[in-house]
């Protein structure tokens, strides 16, 4: 049964999607306050002409709709990964369409994601020379990976830049007033901005989301106007710059001077990048208006479905021909009510339309024209190039445009600062970023993050750069080459997607990479001779950042080898017999491990240093699948270790690199309600466990929480004011329910659900299946413990230098100074156990 929304949720949503308008365009659309500054800045001042300003503008105008245009807008934007863009989403495409993936611990089990099935329609196609030689070669996945990581890491730098560039360059509009201000006052202005921008992070971007959207539709008409103006006042023959000859001109007059300034002409692009990695915002609008539809469709009669679905087709048609079976299947079966299977991937398609023709008739359009103003004001105003964008607005409108452009500045810093809490969290995802706290801003906007310590890390850096650099031009020189740079590398991996996702000829793959790439790179090398006038900036701090990723994923990766090399035999646990040779004790016991099959060697680790063990073990694997998300339904795989009298299950637990691992105090409840969902499906289902093997440690069964709580196997009472003792009323100890009852005294966020379970009467069941199901619920009943290995990872003695500096002294400092995992788990410290144990790789 669908659930059924109410206009007033559709409404909400309808207000995020508004608001996320801002979010996406925020970051581009602030460009025209610094381009032509940085640009005739410099190497250009012997060439400040009427010809040259027209030359600067062609060049503005083609690299708009070459690559924001053409590029993003009309290409990449059909290479999403479930609504998901940015660097991420290309590569996770490329791994599950391909195996380059270096995530450990991955399952068949995993590929029958409804999300890992995600694209386009094609039939699949025997494995190409190219995709064989990449699959073969470890060390060119790495190096993919590492492309991928130095790309989120110029990102990262493009949160510390933008802030920086767009509020200094906002207020720096104060000097050109009646009452000039010092630079000593400007800089002090723009550093107190942004520190409130930074401080104000942690309440979340939702309190004042709803102004992003207005703010950003009255800059953008406003520049459109005032560029619209100027244009007619100052100099209408600008419009003959449209034509491409006078690039031409340009560089036949300007030289290698002219080469150089492409990194200022480059300005006028960035924040396409950020526009990319920031569809998710729309995503998360269309997961939630996702429900509303299944109940609409059901509700009408199949001439209104048809009517509807036939104008959707035609509009989609224009855009995504392949979708158009989709809409077929739709139509087909608007009837019976299964039309739903196509409406989230039919939803991400009419918001990716609406993206593209937002950008092609409002955000392109006005852009083009205030570059087109700005050059026609510049034409005839040769000394303001270093104030082009204020001395260009008339006098009557100067301070209201002041002040939206002002508000602009700090939209698109909050976007980007927003997109870099987006980037840690992913490449934490893939195991290559140190655990770091997460905290949810919104309970209605999914993935809205704040990261504490990565936000005082921007604050502290973009404050010494701004403090350090003092000028616009110096610090566009950095943010300029960190912007291609991103954009290159997209280039290259959409290069892989064509081939390898879309299945297109190597040919078209190439064609694409050498159009893009050549553009791309032209300007690439001309931000590179800007490195000594602070091009340094971002390679440092992605040297920085790609140090620490790789220190942290070569220290994980060896761990995980280790404990997988070293996994204890399943013939000896059966050789210990049912209770494992020591006393089991009531309880459930939640072994932690990184393992998805096996038994961790740390496991004998605990049955020889403890005197006693639960009743019920359960090894749960907490793992990362290269998909954004993965639904709730979806979320557990359940399994069994030993055959049934050990009472040893498997629970693997599966988060997309965009998921959020949220503490809602139910994790116990739903393991054992999917624990018991299991083992009446074993018993129902004998192709579970026919064979042998499969009852020992074999398949495993996807629980879906729908199932769950339409079954009948539990019955679950919630106890409301029953005190904490009735969880524990099996422990002898007075203190542990005061203990917890302070825990949840501390944590009143994290009020954990009192769920009493009892048998519902089924005279028809098995017996043995009956007594497994009363020891869960007993054991359950007695209390669940958290146990995890406090592990020491030290390199062997026969280590070389290098892999000690890197294991005993970067990995060892980088574990003690970050979160722990019982923290990122969220696991409660009241019920975790810890043992110790030295791992040397």
């Amino acid at each position: 049964m669908f659930l059924q929304l109410s206009w007033v949720n559709l409404s909400r949503n309808l207000v995020l999607a508004y608001q996320s308008f801002g979010v996406v365009y925020g970051d581009l659309s602030t460009s025209p306050l610094y381009v032509y500054k940085s640009t005739f800045i410099g190497k250009l001042q012997n060439h400040q002409n009427e010809e040259a300003i027209f030359g600067a503008f062609s060049l503005i105008f083609w690299t708009l709709t070459l690559v924001p245009l053409l590029k993003y807008v009309f290409i990449l934007l059909s290479a999403d990964d479930n609504g998901e863009g940015g660097t991420f989403a290309l590569y996770s495409l490329l791994c599950r369409h391909a195996r380059f993936s270096l995530l450990p611990n991955q399952q068949a089990a995993d590929e029958e994601l409804s999300a890992y099935k995600y694209g386009p329609l094609t039939q699949a196609v025997g494995s190409s020379p190219l995709k064989r030689f990449l699959e073969k070669h470890k060390r060119l996945r790495t190096a993919l990976l590492l492309v991928v990581l130095f790309g989120a890491c110029m990102v990262i730098g493009d949160g510390v830049l933008t802030p920086a560039i767009s509020v200094l360059s906002s207020v720096s509009g104060l000097q050109v007033t009646e009452n000039k201000l010092t630079d000593g006052v400007v800089l002090l202005l723009a550093c107190v901005i942004l520190v409130g921008l930074f401080a104000l992070q942690h309440f979340g971007t939702h309190r004042v989301a709803f102004i992003f959207a207005p703010v950003v539709i009255i800059w953008l008409l406003s520049i459109f106007c005032i560029g619209l103006y100027n244009t007619i006042r100052w100099n209408p023959k600008i419009v003959r710059a449209f034509s491409p000859l006078f690039i031409i001109k340009f560089f036949r007059e300007t030289g290698k001077e002219g080469w150089i300034s492409l990194g200022g002409i480059l300005l006028s692009i960035t924040g396409t990048e950020a526009m990319f990695a920031d569809l998710g915002h729309f995503t998360a609008f269309s997961i939630r208006t996702y429900n509303f539809f299944c109940h609409l469709v059901g509700l009408l009669t199949k001439s209104q479905a048809s009517l509807i679905i036939i104008i959707i087709q035609a509009t989609i048609w224009m855009v995504r021909r392949k979708k158009l079976l989709a809409w077929k299947t739709i139509l087909h079966n608007s009837r019976n009510g299964t039309a739903v299977t196509y409406l989230p991937q039919a939803i991400v398609v009419l918001l990716f339309l609406f993206l593209q023709l937002a950008f092609a008739f409002v955000i392109y359009p006005c852009l083009v024209v205030q570059y087109m103003g700005q050059a026609a004001f510049l034409s005839k105003n040769i000394p303001s190039i270093s104030s082009s964008f204020y001395d260009s607005i008339p006098d009557t409108v100067f301070w209201p445009v002041f002040i939206i452009a002002t508000l602009a500045a700090i939209v698109g810093s909050q976007a980007v600062i927003t997109a870099t809490f987006s980037i840690i969290k992913q490449c934490h995802a893939l195991g290559c970023f140190p655990r770091v706290k997460v905290v949810h801003t919104s309970r209605h906007i999914y993935g809205q993050i704040y990261i504490p310590e990565i936000n005082w890390i921007l604050m502290i850096l973009t404050l010494a750069i701004t403090i350090g650099f003092r000028d616009t031009t110096l610090i566009g020189n950095a943010y300029g080459l960190a912007c291609v740079t991103v954009m290159f590398i997209t280039t290259c991996l959409m290069t892989l997607v064509i081939v390898f996702v879309w299945q297109k000829s190597v040919l078209i793959a190439a064609l694409f990479l050498l159009f893009f790439g050549f553009i791309e790179g032209v300007y690439l090398t001309a931000a590179f001779m800007k490195v000594p006038q602070g091009g340094w900036v971002p390679i440092v701090l992605s040297c920085i950042f790609m140090g620490i990723m790789y220190v942290w994923h070569y220290g994980t990766c060896k761990k995980y080898n280790f404990d997988l090399h070293n996994k204890v035999s399943l013939k000896w646990l059966l050789g210990l017999g049912p209770s494992l040779g020591i006393v089991r004790v009531p309880g459930i016991g939640l072994i932690y491990s990184e393992l998805a099959t096996g038994v961790p060697a740390i496991f004998s680790h605990f049955v020889t240093n403890l005197p006693a063990f639960h009743n019920v073990l359960v090894f749960v694997c907490v793992k990362s699948v290269p998909v954004p998300y993965v639904s709730p339904e979806e979320r557990f795989l359940i399994g069994r270790v030993c055959p049934r009298p050990y009472r040893m299950y498997r629970c693997i637990v599966r988060y997309g690199y965009k998921d959020i691992q949220r503490d809602d105090g139910d994790f116990e409840n739903l393991l054992v309600q999917s624990i018991a969902e299991f083992i009446q499906m074993e018993a129902e289902e004998p192709q579970f466990s026919t064979s042998e093997s499969s009852s020992i440690d074999g398949r495993m069964a996807v629980i879906s929480t729908r199932t769950i709580q339409s079954s009948s196997t539990l019955m679950a009472t919630e106890q409301e004011g029953l005190g904490v003792s009735n969880s524990f009323q099996s422990s002898k100890s007075l203190s542990l329910p005061g203990l917890l009852s302070a825990y949840d005294d501390e944590n009143p966020q994290i009020r954990r659900r009192r769920v009493r379970f009892q048998l519902p009467p089924n005279p028809g069941m098995d017996a043995s299946v009956r007594e497994e199901l009363i020891d869960l619920i007993q054991a359950k009943e007695a209390g669940v413990a958290y146990i995890m290995g406090h592990s020491y990872v030290k390199a062997r003695r026969s280590s070389s230098f290098l892999k000690k500096l890197v294991i005993d002294m970067g990995y060892s400092f980088l574990r003690k100074n970050c979160r722990g995992p019982a923290v990122a788990l969220n696991i409660p410290h009241i019920s975790l156990i810890e043992v110790g144990m030295i791992y040397y790789v």
